[in-house]
């Protein structure tokens, strides 16, 4: 309330903005032989034009002050009261305002005060919540005629001083009006608090149980994609819609798209799980032609809050703390353009986190060269290194479809299976599309949920230098075939190994060389990383460098870095931004061939005929990678 205003017009402005009926209980019965000659509106202009501030000051004081101060600011308001007593005004002017009878009666005040509204009106709003609004007032003068003091400001009593049920109170609190705990009004307050959970905010985490989805769902990312090339992206939403089919989990799923549904190979979505809308669609949509055309119903399951990544953010941590505050546990899925994630939104994912969110972030179209035509926009290779800032947040960079089924899987299991976890998930998914193979028989899915699997071991090894090529992303592809030309032109034996998270290993070896302290004389632990087979290795993804040194500091000797992460730049189609100096396949066996050489395993000359055979300075020679996608 400020003294210059007016705290009811702003109330109702606010509850009519809502859509509520209001109705305003300003003056009481005292008034109105006073209004009836009001004939010209003098006294009605001096009532709208009085700020809340002479309101107070007038209640503080008598009969006199208001005749004098209030009534004289007009001739003809001074007439009307020409004829009452100082003791009158003061009367008129302390008298209580009532609310209309059928206001009153109705447990909250939710009546059709058809009195009020009147006629078509009433048939039309009679329905909607309705606040009575009552300007507040201080108490009269006490016996020491104090009424200036904070503590007697009386702002929420609105029933009559004669009341006889009243709460016995400390004389410098307002007396409070209490109607006794069996009256229907008190009575339906309780019910609807008790319906809303209680008087105090409280975390319930032993909600509904959900059963997990059948090992079956993720079939369609196991059996790779034929001859047919799919990105990540649409590998990724081929499974989501799988999931949202499964009869327990799929009514809890809500897909959250701020922007690019189309893109992201989502709009099959439209026509079955629709975009919710408590409205409905009351238009035509531009694409309505289309068999895919945007479809929005008040059972909508997709949220599509606009180009709006913040109350994309939002919805995502009220669906994943619906949990604890509803105690019904949803699974959001939030896919967005890779560069508008943790960039942009980065402070509200750490709030998710504090209230210990769960569901899916997902990084699509990923990549430093991704869309290179859209300028820098889209020249992302950080987002898993920002995410690795957040305690909360567990990161994957998963080359193949059948790593990402995986990867959901899991993260279904640790988020609600029988001892959740409060985490969310962040998925870095691409835009080249590639052959998605099958599964591989006797895959090792343990060490590929904790960061790192051996995905093609050197066919030979006997007599032959031996190096490990690490490769996240669309880098695997690549790394693959590196492995072939090393072998083909070098004699060189290469491990691949997919590295699905390069953040998830770290926890671990910092937990190894916290245990190393305390236990040097017996011995320190091992970390995951390290434990694998030794050998010169080289290391890559489309992140930046220090994305990469997530597979350190505790890196095997010999280890090296392989980083598409130069500065920033330009290029007018996709093929030379990806070259210079990124991680095509012929880059790797030269700069692997120079770990060799300074080993002493292959001779110096070896690494220049390399760099010489493929061309490596020149921007123009080769390819790498695919240059299609969907943008």
């Amino acid at each position: 309330m400020r003294g210059n205003g007016k705290i009811i017009q702003r109330l109702e402005a606010s509850f009519r903005g809502a859509g509520w009926n209001v109705v305003k209980v300003v003056w009481g019965r005292e008034w109105d032989p006073l209004l009836a000659a009001d004939r010209d509106g003098a006294l009605v202009h001096l009532m709208n034009a009085t700020p809340d501030g002479d309101y107070q000051t007038y209640r503080a004081n008598d009969g006199a002050y208001i005749r004098e101060h209030f009534f004289g600011r007009d001739p003809r308001t001074r007439r009307m009261v020409e004829n009452l007593s100082d003791d009158d005004i003061w009367k008129a002017q302390a008298g209580r305002a009532r609310l209309p009878e059928d206001v009153r009666r109705v447990p909250g005040g939710h009546a059709a005060h058809r009195a009020a509204d009147g006629g078509a009106r009433a048939d039309h709003q009679g329905l909607r919540p309705r606040p009575a609004l009552r300007r507040p007032q201080r108490h009269p003068p006490d016996e020491e005629g104090d009424a200036r003091r904070p503590e007697a400001c009386c702002a929420t009593a609105c029933a009559s001083r004669s009341a006889t049920s009243r709460l016995e109170a400390d004389p410098y609190l307002p007396p409070y009006y209490h109607p006794g705990e069996q009256d229907e009004t008190i009575q339906y307050l309780r019910e609807r608090r008790t319906k809303l959970g209680g008087s105090l905010p409280a975390r319930r985490t032993t909600g509904h149980q959900v059963p997990l989805p059948a090992d079956s769902t993720y079939d369609v990312v196991k059996r790779g994609s034929g001859k047919q090339q799919v990105a990540t992206t649409m590998a990724f939403v081929r499974l989501l819609k799988d999931l949202m089919r499964d009869k327990e989990l799929g009514p809890r799923v809500v897909p959250i798209i701020p922007d690019e549904a189309r893109t992201f190979g989502m709009d099959s979505f439209f026509s079955t799980a629709k975009i919710y809308n408590p409205h409905g669609q009351n238009y035509v949509s531009v694409d309505a032609d289309l068999m895919l055309s945007y479809k929005e119903a008040v059972d909508g399951q997709i949220l599509h809050v606009g180009i709006n990544e913040a109350g994309s953010v939002a919805a995502f941590t009220a669906a994943g703390t619906s949990y604890a505050t509803h105690g019904q546990p949803m699974l959001p899925v939030y896919v967005f353009y890779s560069m508008f994630g943790f960039q942009r939104t980065a402070d509200s994912l750490w709030a998710a986190a504090d209230q210990m969110t769960r569901g899916f972030l997902v990084g699509a179209t990923a990549g430093r060269t991704t869309l290179t035509g859209e300028g820098l926009q889209h020249a992302d290779g950080h987002s898993p290194l920002l995410a690795s800032t957040n305690p909360a947040v567990v990161s994957y960079d998963p080359a193949y479809g059948y790593e990402i089924g995986h990867i959901v899987k899991d993260g279904i299991r640790r988020m609600l299976g029988e001892q959740p976890e409060d985490v969310f998930y962040y998925l870095t998914v691409y835009n080249e599309p590639i052959v998605q193979p099958v599964e591989p028989e006797g895959l090792d899915v343990a060490s590929l949920l904790r960061g790192m699997y051996l995905l093609a071991p050197a066919e030979t090894t006997e007599g032959r230098p031996r190096v490990r090529l690490l490769a996240s992303g669309v880098a695997v592809p690549w790394a693959l075939e590196a492995q072939r030309l090393l072998a083909q032109d070098f004699g060189v034996a290469a491990d691949v190994w997919s590295v699905t998270s390069w953040n998830e290993p770290a926890p671990r070896r910092a937990g190894c060389r916290r245990a190393g302290v305390p236990r040097a004389r017996r011995g320190a632990t091992v970390p995951f990383v390290t434990q694998q087979p030794a050998g010169p290795s080289g290391s890559g993804g489309r992140g930046v460098r220090l994305h990469a040194c997530g597979a350190g500091p505790d890196p095997p000797v010999g280890a090296g870095r392989l980083r598409d992460a130069g500065r920033r730049r330009l290029r007018s189609v996709r093929h030379p931004a990806r070259r210079p100096p990124a991680l095509p396949h012929r880059r790797v066996p030269s700069a692997r061939c120079s770990r060799l050489a300074a080993r002493g395993e292959v001779d110096a000359s070896v690494p220049r005929d390399a760099a010489t055979k493929y061309r490596l300075l020149d921007v123009t020679a080769g390819t790498s990678g695919n240059a299609g996608g969907d943008a």
